[in-house]
């Protein structure tokens, strides 16, 4: 778990909170002002208001989600009202940006009175192009949703509701077909008669399964006829007239249980009552309503879903939400009908059927997917799930009406599968690679507290295991102060290590013929990055990081002494991985060589092809230079000709063109027109520089001008994983740097 201090300084650090507005226009020059704002701005607002469809076409409202929340039903912490429920909906915008590009505004309202809320919605419809309610207790939230889905000309949305409902309607489908049930006939016991609990049986209903088949538990038990509450009109739709008054009761050979509660309220011997081959939705969060270790332990032939990452079938309502508005956006839908969510549910239940990709393989660790028992619904880190939920939501969009910009649909799934590229995934599959089989990673610099609070970090999220070097009190101490948790990291004091003999004589022996005495191997050894990087030739770590406190030579000198090259490499590189918004480039070499010979230009470009491929990228390099094609002939540029010919002979397969000129690189267009014999029909996303100098200033102007994330360096040609961390380096970044440490080590 996150510290609460880590939390604070997450939120907190740099610009506060995690949203910000962005323009999408230039805004440079005189005349850029005069189209954004006065005159120009009146020519799109009278074409609006001549047609008011043409919001659409000439303002944001297409892509704008309004996340409307007051704060009274907060997932897992209750009733805090409007301020404090304000972080929770930024950070329902940034899922809604990372996951389907679709831009928000949180809006908290300081009401609780349900009319309010309805007419401030209403009020804000010629803004956003839907509405998403959020965190509103019942049983108000089904009058406010109901309401604006009858007075409204845009999609409403409450996930709270419906998210859940359709995640686990699609598991449901799939399991019911694994076992060969009949939803028609199968009996369904629901714990939890709240906004997730009645929205899901609703959905189910529609799905197919028998109303009389499903009981329903509210806090006092099986809602039953008997009982004598006054149940609202809401819960009222679900009382039945039974015998059974208690979940013990109502799960005795039961087909499904579905869990939208609370925690630890099944127990083993109702899993036992069930009958054969029971479906089991444990969805409370964070703790299920029972664990999938104690429900697999009382029965074998369970099939298990929860609300959890680190079990099979895990119900995330984000392979929901962005997906559902990204489709009915785009077809400027005027509501979310049930059509649309039996559509996301029937989406998400196909896909789960098709082959999967080695993108999401690779992503989970090499782990095959299988539709079956343990695979019922696609991975949140599938990439096709936006073109399969999104396009499926537009098509119902327009077949039931209520779409007012038809698309065609086949060109529409090709813009969606294009719309989320490279970039925003790329470090959620190294992590995702990462915990799927963590390494043992060495922090020279145990004493830094950054190093530690990343060091806790990787522990939290299951990332490697972490091992820091340093004084065991002075770490203790520097832990204590700033309330940084040790649990889970290993604590190295290299002076007293009873390696250390062993480590100096290997050592000794290595670099004995280089001029080093048994006393100067004594001195190296003391040194901690010294110590880390022998660990790793030894076999006693598998990846070392060192750097935020020492300059870059003291970190690579230790490397290149102690740990061979790959074979046939004669020589280390370093490499970033710079990521846009959209997009993923690799600068090579931006760190180590001063002026390369071609024959060594050719190991940077392999180096990068070896790091594309741990990724999952296909390598499109541009040799670079002053000169495209020989339009230039001086030493310099006539280096990176003699390069890009080696390459190409040696690797026929592989796109690789120059010399070029770095614009050129990434302007597909001028290069069809101009230099059509090129083999780069794409943007180049491997650059590699001539030199030292060019390499270095590109990578630093291009992460603080262009705004683009810089993970690195990653050195190249070692036979191990020695990666430097730069001083500058925050403490997510050195936690980036250790994914990417033990990918290449499993590699």
């Amino acid at each position: 778990m996150v510290t609460k201090q880590e939390a604070l300084d997450y939120h907190s650090r740099g610009r506060r909170g995690k949203i910000e507005v962005v323009s999408t226009k230039p805004c440079r020059k005189e005349r850029d002002l005069s189209l954004a704002y006065t005159p120009g701005v009146a020519d799109p607002c009278m074409e609006i208001y001549r047609n008011p469809e043409d919001v659409y076409k000439y303002t944001a409202k297409g892509n704008l989600v309004a996340v409307v929340s007051n704060g009274t039903a907060v997932l897992g912490l209750g009733n805090i009202g409007p301020a404090a429920g304000k972080p929770v909906m930024e950070g329902k915008g940034v899922l809604f940006k990372r996951f389907a590009d679709i831009d928000v505004f949180d809006i908290e309202l300081n009401t609780k009175d349900p009319d309010e809320i309805i007419k401030c919605c209403q009020l804000l419809e010629p803004t956003f192009g839907g509405i998403n309610l959020e965190d509103i207790k019942g049983p108000e939230c089904f009058y406010i949703e109901e309401t604006l889905k009858k007075t409204m000309n845009i999609p409403v949305f409450h996930d709270d509701q419906h998210g859940t409902a359709i995640i686990s309607g699609a598991a449901l489908l799939n399991a019911l077909e694994i076992v060969g049930k009949d939803i028609n006939k199968v009996r369904v016991v629901f714990s939890g008669a709240g906004a997730a609990g009645i929205a899901c049986a609703k959905l189910y209903i529609s799905l197919g399964v028998n109303p009389e088949n499903l009981l329903m538990a509210d806090s006092k038990g099986i809602m039953h006829e008997g009982r004598g509450d006054k149940f609202n009109k809401y819960k009222q739709e679900f009382v039945r007239k039974t015998d059974c008054h208690t979940l013990a009761d109502a799960m005795k050979d039961a087909d499904v249980f579905v869990g939208v509660s609370v925690k630890d309220l099944v127990t083993q011997d109702m899993v036992k009552s069930m009958a054969k081959d029971p479906i089991i939705f444990a969805m409370a969060n964070p703790d299920p309503e029972i664990t999938y270790p104690d429900a697999i332990a009382a029965r074998k032939d369970v099939i298990m879903a929860t609300g959890r990452s680190d079990y099979p079938n895990q119900v995330n309502n984000v392979l929901g939400f962005p997906f559902i508005f990204r489709g009915a956006l785009d077809v400027a839908a005027t509501s979310i009908n049930e059509e649309m969510k039996i559509a996301a549910v029937k989406a998400l239940a196909a896909l789960a059927k098709e082959e999967v990709p080695e993108v999401v393989t690779e992503a989970y660790g090499g782990s095959h997917f299988r539709f079956g028992r343990e695979y019922l619904i696609p991975k949140p880190f599938d990439p096709r799930i936006l073109v399969w939920e999104a396009s499926a939501i537009a098509q119902a969009a327009m077949d039931t009406g209520v779409a007012k910009h038809p698309v065609d649909i086949n060109e529409y799934k090709e813009e969606l599968a294009q719309r989320i590229g490279h970039g925003r995934t790329i470090m959620r599959v190294v992590n995702e690679k990462a915990r799927r089989s963590p390494k043992r990673v060495v922090y020279p610099e145990g004493e830094s507290k950054r190093i530690l609070r990343a060091a806790h970090q990787v522990v939290d999220e299951g990332l490697a295991k972490p091992i820091v070097l340093g004084d065991p009190e002075t770490i203790k101490a520097i832990a204590a102060k700033d309330e940084i948790k040790l649990d889970g990291i290993e604590i190295i004091d290299p002076t007293s290590s009873p390696k250390l003999t062993e480590y100096t004589q290997k050592y000794y022996e290595k670099r004995k013929r280089r001029g080093v005495f048994y006393s100067k191997a004594e001195e190296a050894m003391s040194n901690r990055t010294y110590f880390g990087i022998m660990m790793l030739e030894c076999g006693d770590c598998d990846a070392v990081l060192s750097g935020v406190s020492s300059d870059y030579p003291s970190t690579i000198r230790p490397a290149l002494e102690i740990i061979d090259l790959k074979p046939g490499v004669t020589r280390v590189s370093g490499l970033f991985i710079m990521l846009d918004k959209d997009q993923v480039y690799l600068f090579a070499d931006t760190t180590v060589n001063i002026n390369p010979t071609a024959e060594e230009l050719v190991e940077i470009a392999e180096g990068a092809v070896r790091v594309c491929n741990s990724l999952n990228i296909e390598p499109r390099i541009a040799m670079l230079s002053f000169s495209n094609f020989g339009s230039a002939r001086y030493p310099e540029s006539t280096k990176v000709a003699k390069a890009t010919a080696i390459l190409r002979e040696k690797y026929p397969d592989i796109i690789v063109e120059g010399e070029m000129q770095a614009d050129v690189a990434l302007m597909p267009e001028y290069m069809e027109k101009h230099f059509p014999f090129s083999k780069l029909k794409e943007k180049a996303n491997v650059f590699v520089f001539p030199d030292l100098n060019s390499g270095n200033i590109a990578y630093k102007l291009a992460k603080r001008m262009g705004d683009l994330e810089a993970i690195g360096p990653i050195l190249n040609g070692l036979s191990k994983p020695v990666h430097v961390l730069h001083r500058t380096l925050s403490v997510s970044e050195i936690v980036e740097m250790t994914a990417l440490a033990v990918v290449d080590a499993n590699s």
